[in-house]
């Protein structure tokens, strides 16, 4: 069942930030490319995160790590509990990286989320260091409904009302 956000005579929804630094969430939980299948599976889950940037030794991020690409690398390669540890993050991650500048307009961000079919963007510095995340929910967040344009006013010139409420002949 489909609902409509909106209802009859009700306002548009617009952001109310300008750029992606508006709309990040500064210091993102993020796994190192060497950290281990165990130390991943304990970070999202303790961090209550469905995903988390990896990076590399210089903070650039190099992949993306989900509880999907967990579940995949899992299915693919079975569960090795008598060798705990051998598998590393760089071998389960999603070596893509979807990054936008401190800088970009918000709508940017909102265009690429949408074309690229992703749940969040990385924010990075001029370096290519991992600043922030935004995440569909950051956006959500920041959505408001528009206010409708102030009316213009009438001129009282232009009133053909009677300036009393009754004419006494």
């Amino acid at each position: 069942m489909n609902e409509k956000l909106a209802t009859e005579g009700s306002s548009r929804l617009t952001l109310d930030t300008r750029t992606a630094s508006d709309l990040m969430t500064p210091g993102p939980v993020s796994l190192r490319e060497d950290a281990t299948f165990h130390e991943a599976v304990a970070l999202l889950t303790d961090r209550g995160v469905s995903a988390a940037p990896v990076i590399d030794v210089a903070g650039r991020p190099v992949g993306v790590l989900s509880l999907a690409d967990i579940v995949v690398h899992d299915r693919e390669s079975g569960f090795h509990v008598e060798k705990p540890g051998i598998a590393r993050v760089r071998d389960m991650m999603t070596p893509v990286v979807f990054s936008i500048t401190p800088d970009a307009p918000a709508r940017r961000v909102v265009e690429d989320m949408v074309a690229l079919k992703v749940h969040r963007l990385f924010v990075v510095d001029a370096d290519g260091v991992l600043t922030g995340v935004i995440s569909a929910l950051d956006v959500v967040k920041h959505l408001r409904p528009e206010r409708p344009p102030d009316p213009d006013p009438v001129p009282a010139s232009a009133c053909n009302t009677p300036t009393h409420a009754y004419e006494i002949f």
